[in-house]
């Protein structure tokens, strides 16, 4: 029989004091040994499985995700967004400039992307087959002209609500009232819509001029092409976050560094929860993110979580770690 650290006088334990059966706590301490295996399974494989399908699916980005995002920390989500050419920087900054010069200096912005996408083709291609790469350009440059020209009323309207829409902000208060909240934000939205909207029109300009610079080419100097693009932000943001969720759901199936991995999952979890704050008018119900974070913090906090895995035979390992106590039927106090 196991021999339980007493709670009492002379290590006679509570319940053996007052001749209650010593197998209903053992086997009460076992059921709870399962029951946390069971919790660490089932969360292990939500993270697995969510960032193996992250990764399978190469269209998947967090860029909804971040659009979506509300609060104070809004911008921090946002400032990863791909953008076509320095919109934020130019149309979408209120900096008092007319609006023909912020159309110019998105315009030149653009352009001078373009002019970076051929140089990097630039350099991988031979001599001979950089040679559509000038008159495409301007081809596409003179696009973008006709289309900027079509949308002129529109971008000159949306400055000067982007204009209004600073003012509103420095009103005192305006941040602190509810409805005047609310307002703004809605605003913030129905703007970002917009511009959203005119960037993907000129995305699609620049798919096109990408499109006739891999005409002339070779499947082979298309792959070469490919291989030396420089990935956006973004993309490696989403992977390195898609492999952490399949790095911490294996280790938690497993049992491995339980409460590490625990942590990481509940930082992750904090994230999501952090763009969409419950107390920001027109946020995004997080109880899932909420009832999962408790789970692994009990998982982090308690040292059965790592009995039934591979911590388990990692004690001579890792002393320091609570999860790899071997006996857990040991009473303490």
């Amino acid at each position: 029989m196991v021999q339980l650290k007493g709670c009492g006088p002379r290590g006679t334990p509570w319940f053996a004091r007052r001749n209650l059966p010593v197998g209903i706590f053992m086997r009460t301490t076992w059921l709870a040994v399962a029951a946390l295996a069971f919790l660490r399974i089932v969360i292990g494989l939500h993270f697995f499985l969510e960032g193996a399908s992250h990764l399978r699916d190469p269209q998947w980005s967090s860029a909804g995700f971040r659009r979506a995002a509300v609060g104070p920390w809004a911008e921090w989500f946002r400032r990863e967004l791909p953008q076509t050419g320095d919109w934020s920087g130019t149309l979408g900054a209120a900096d008092g400039r007319s609006a023909p010069e912020a159309v110019a200096a998105w315009k030149a912005s653009v352009v001078a992307g373009w002019k970076e996408l051929a140089a990097a083709r630039g350099r991988v291609l031979p001599a001979d087959k950089q040679a559509a790469l000038g008159p495409a350009l301007e081809a596409a440059t003179a696009e973008l002209d006709d289309y900027l020209a079509g949308i002129d009323v529109d971008l000159v309207d949306y400055r000067l609500e982007v204009a209004r829409l600073a003012a509103n902000e420095r009103v005192p208060g305006a941040r602190d009232i509810p409805f005047a909240r609310e307002r703004l934000a809605k605003k913030k939205r129905e703007l970002a819509g917009k511009a959203n909207g005119w960037m993907a029109e000129v995305e699609a300009l620049g798919k096109k001029l990408e499109t006739a610079w891999d005409a002339p080419l070779s499947a082979a100097d298309v792959a070469k092409v490919t291989a030396a693009r420089e990935p956006a932000k973004l993309w490696k943001a989403d992977r390195f976050v898609s492999w952490s969720l399949v790095t911490i759901g294996a280790c938690l199936v497993l049992g491995l560094l339980v409460r590490f991995n625990a942590m990481g999952g509940v930082f992750f979890l904090a994230s999501v929860i952090a763009s969409q704050p419950f107390w920001v008018a027109g946020a995004q119900p997080t109880y899932d993110q909420w009832v999962e974070l408790a789970a692994l913090l009990a998982l982090a906090a308690l040292p059965v979580g790592g009995w039934s895995g591979i911590d388990y035979f990692l004690k001579a390992w890792c002393p320091w770690s609570g999860s790899c106590a071997r006996n857990p039927s040991e009473v303490r106090r």
